[in-house]
């Protein structure tokens, strides 16, 4: 059994995470479950459930044999779509906030399909990768862009304007790291703006969110309503912050204090320092991530190590972008911070491949050196 993965950094800071994000989960939701289900143990028992869940799937796709992974991967993507169309199905799909973007499970339990279908993308992209090896030369393009483009186009009549970015973030980075000349990547973003222009301004919601980005004091009280309350909770909490528990905004000023914007609770309880802290242990766990991917040799464990880290960093940077007002909102949750079950499991999944990829590697290397 393989379990070299127990002593490597980055298995390590992951469970510094999960402790972490307990911590969050409990501070942050306590003061709205007890008003709300008169328990206020009630996300973070949950959430620990899911942690459980998690670690338990972080172990599990370790052990898989990384044929098997490569084997399989195409179906991850398709998969996805099928469960984001099944959202639309009467019964089904649970409409949260005006979004239509959970599958209902038993227990009261609630599935987010994008969360399958952000690091879907990556599994594609690298199976892609894998069977032609002038990639961009020989794919026939036309299919190509219409398996894309039908997911998207699902997760935006959600909508999940959040999901689409990471998706598009991520697969711009993958494009310009195999070669894609550089003219039509500019090209393509320079023809997307009038898109863009469409998806925004024709939408109220996302207009009033693009609105409040810049200028949220012109309607303090409606659109600029939580952007306004989350920079009071991040400048609240000064250098060493107010202390776990002990923060302001999450009584009932800062809307989504335990999901979209649990980072703004840990600014004001946990400082400056303590923000400082975190993301220096994300950045760790990014520059982990790339270290994996400068290692490896095999070329679909390259692409997909790269596309997964992709997407758990530029997650991180939208959350923390949203939060200090740098970014408009776009509804997307803090990885292993907020509380969740759908990302949680996801993102163990997700590591779990990381070190499966790192130990298969490591394995490799001793192997040729045998011989």
């Amino acid at each position: 059994m393989k379990t070299k993965f127990l002593s490597s950094s980055l298995f390590l800071s992951i469970v510094t995470l999960f402790g972490i994000g307990l911590v969050q989960v409990y501070s942050s939701s306590y003061i709205f479950a007890t008003e709300s289900f008169g328990d206020g143990l009630y996300f973070f028992k949950r959430q620990l459930i899911f942690t459980l869940i998690s670690a338990a799937v972080l172990f599990a796709t370790t052990q898989v044999p990384f044929e098997v992974v490569r084997k399989y991967s195409w179906c991850i993507w398709p998969a996805a779509f099928v469960l984001l169309c099944a959202t639309f199905i009467p019964h089904v799909g649970v409409r949260v906030g005006g979004a239509i973007r959970w599958i209902q499970l038993p227990l009261g339990i609630r599935f987010e399909p994008s969360e399958i279908l952000k690091i879907g993308f990556s599994f594609m992209f690298a199976s892609l990768v894998c069977r032609h090896q002038n990639f961009l030369g020989q794919m026939k393009w036309g299919w190509i862009f219409l398996m894309i483009v039908a997911p998207l186009a699902v997760l935006l009549k959600q909508p999940d304007f959040g999901s689409f970015a990471i998706i598009l973030l991520v697969g711009t980075a993958l494009l310009f790291t195999f070669g894609l000349n550089m003219k039509w990547l500019v090209l393509g973003g320079l023809t997307s703006l009038p898109a863009l222009y469409l998806l925004v301004w024709h939408s109220p919601y996302r207009r009033a969110r693009v609105q409040a980005f810049l200028d949220p004091w012109s309607d303090p009280g409606q659109k600029g309503f939580q952007v306004i309350q989350s920079m009071l909770s991040v400048h609240s909490g000064g250098l060493t912050g107010q202390g776990i528990g002990q923060g302001q905004g999450k009584l009932f000023f800062l809307p989504e204090a335990h999901t979209d914007f649990t980072m703004a609770v840990f600014s004001e309880e946990m400082g400056f320092i303590g923000v400082a802290m975190l993301l220096a242990l994300y950045g760790f766990v990014v520059f982990r991530g790339f270290q994996i991917v400068m290692k490896t040799e095999d070329m679909f464990k390259k692409t997909l190590a790269l596309g997964l880290i992709l997407t758990f960093a530029f997650s991180v940077f939208i959350n923390v972008g949203v939060v200090m007002g740098l970014v408009p909102t776009k509804g997307l949750t803090m990885p292993f911070m907020s509380y969740g079950g759908s990302s949680l499991v996801v993102l163990s999944f997700l590591f779990g491949i990381l070190l499966n990829i790192e130990m298969s590697e490591s394995t490799y290397s001793k192997s040729s050196r045998a011989f």
